[in-house]
């Protein structure tokens, strides 16, 4: 099979792998028709997270159909058009039952925080991801869920994570109505999580990202307030100003690692490697949030130490909530909020790329060429 795979930092290109075998009786492998090139990947891409081998195959957003089932699988059959979780999960340890998905303890024996993730480095438990035309897929009765026969092929691919991780950074903020929602960053999972934020009750919704393109989209695409954080001497006074001085409500970091707008951060992080990520978006974040607010962590960070001004949250009496989401859990209300229009995911979709063109496609996503906000990977064509 063809698969992309990685080479070493700004260095990936497709090859020819053995297509995925059955390694236990719960396993599926599902021939990808969509994958998505996500933010998390040009962490990968860039070099920055632990671990990342040459040779694996990246991708944490794919729908597919199953191709091949394993003897103990009940619940899919070859044939069936689905769509998997970023999360790989076992569905019945203390995380699990408790929802805690994205923090399984049953799939990953590289780290006691995260649980597995397809395609995110040895550190998420060496899993390859979905940019290929085919993968395995662990525990198939307990992540993927058959796709709805109205839920068009690009919307599906959203629902594997950016557009739950979004809803998950809302939701995180524990919104009540009326409450000032500020997102730092207008990516693809800013974008939905300022979206999400008004499905949630905010009164007022704030994007700050230093690119115009993407701050249109956020105005067009999730109505709200936009500020070009390049265009002020200080965004964090800028925010405080626009919130009578108190700072918001709520503030949601949809960033992580490779945030702009501190040099000597962006430099001992994405350059040097001294940090687990630029901790800008965040301590903007824990700066522009008021007294007693809450800030939402879903931007991802590596496992390094950051430079995050955690006594200023202290001293503010602020709630920090964060996680990688747990997409299945928001699986039944996003269904509903699309079948009901008020979500149409594949309106952030910019590009789609096949797969012998992802290397250009990561080029273009990483440097933010041709207006570039959510590039979809088309594997197999119908």
């Amino acid at each position: 099979m063809k698969a992309m795979t990685y080479r070493g930092p700004y260095r990936i290109r497709v090859e020819d792998k053995d297509i995925p075998k059955i390694e236990h009786p719960n396993d599926a492998v599902v021939q990808v028709k969509r994958a998505a090139i996500c933010g998390s990947d040009l962490h990968l891409y860039h070099g920055l997270m632990p671990d990342t081998r040459v040779g694996h195959t990246f991708g944490r957003e794919f729908i597919g159909v199953v191709h091949q089932v394993g003897s103990s699988v009940e619940n899919l059959s070859v044939g069936d058009r689905v769509m998997v979780p970023f999360n790989i999960f076992c569905g019945s340890c203390y995380f699990c039952a408790r929802g805690l998905y994205s923090n399984c303890h049953n799939v990953n024996p590289n780290a006691t925080a995260v649980g597995g993730i397809y395609g995110y480095s040895h550190t998420c438990g060496g899993y390859d991801g979905g940019q290929a035309e085919f993968v395995r897929v662990p525990f198939a009765d307990v992540g993927p869920v058959k796709i709805p026969d109205w839920l068009d092929d690009d919307d599906a691919v959203m629902l594997t994570d950016a557009l739950p991780t979004g809803y998950f950074g809302a939701q995180l903020g524990d919104i009540v109505e009326g409450d000032t929602v500020v997102v730092f960053g207008a990516g693809p999972v800013g974008l939905f999580a300022a979206k999400s934020a008004w499905l949630m009750g905010a009164g007022r919704v704030i994007v700050v990202d230093h690119l115009d393109f993407r701050l249109e989209k956020a105005a067009e695409f999730a109505h709200a307030e936009t500020f070009n954080f390049t265009h002020y001497d200080d965004i964090v006074v800028e925010m405080k100003k626009a919130t009578g001085f108190l700072g918001a409500d709520v503030v949601i970091d949809a960033v992580g690692a490779e945030a702009d707008g501190n040099l000597l951060m962006h430099v001992t992080s994405a350059k040097l490697k001294l940090q687990g990520g630029s901790p800008t978006a965040l301590n903007w974040a824990i700066d522009s949030v008021r007294k007693g607010g809450t800030v939402s962590v879903v931007g991802a960070y590596g496992p390094m130490f950051s430079a995050v001004k955690f006594g200023d949250a202290m001293n503010k009496g602020l709630t920090i909530n964060a996680n990688q989401c747990p997409v299945k859990r928001q699986w039944p209300r996003l269904l509903s909020h699309i079948q009901q229009g008020y979500l149409n995911p594949s309106d952030i979709v910019t590009h789609h790329i096949p797969l012998e063109h992802i290397a250009e496609g990561y080029h273009m996503f990483s440097a933010k060429l041709d207006n570039c906000i959510k590039p979809i990977v088309v594997v197999n064509p119908d």
